[in-house]
């Protein structure tokens, strides 16, 4: 596991921010094509509708799959730098390091200009501290 300082993580923050971005967007995208599918689906079922809700249906579905494995690639992208994501729909994304001899978490999320929190390795989002650590 690779441990960032917090300069560190602002630096490295350059190259995730996009990737980050990114994953929210698609996320954004993969909601919006399960909520499709399931109106064609509920269309099919209720009115025996034609065959051209079932090509719809499968096109969305393919999309759908699609996108989960473009957000596939951004994890394991942003992951291959030492972050960890830890929620696509938020963008939220830790970094770790090293506080008084322990393993902390230094907390990015989309949307904000840099690293600015911290919190345990239990804690989680809602455990997060403003830096400095």
């Amino acid at each position: 596991m690779k441990l960032f300082s917090i300069e560190e993580a602002n630096e490295t923050l350059r190259t995730v921010r996009p990737l980050a971005e990114r994953l929210v967007a698609v996320a954004g995208e993969i909601r919006a094509c399960r909520a499709e599918a399931a109106s064609l689906a509920a269309r099919i079922a209720g009115n025996g509708a034609g065959a051209s809700y079932a090509v719809a249906l499968r096109e969305t579905e393919r999309r759908a799959q699609e996108l989960a494995r473009e957000v596939g690639a951004l994890v394991a992208e942003i992951q291959n730098l030492g972050a960890q994501v830890k929620d696509v729909e938020l963008g939220l994304v830790d970094f770790p390091c090293r506080r008084a001899g322990e393993t902390v978490l230094l907390c990015w999320k989309v949307g904000e200009d840099a690293i600015g929190f911290w919190h345990g390795l239990e804690e989680g989002y809602g455990g997060r501290k403003p830096l400095p650590l």
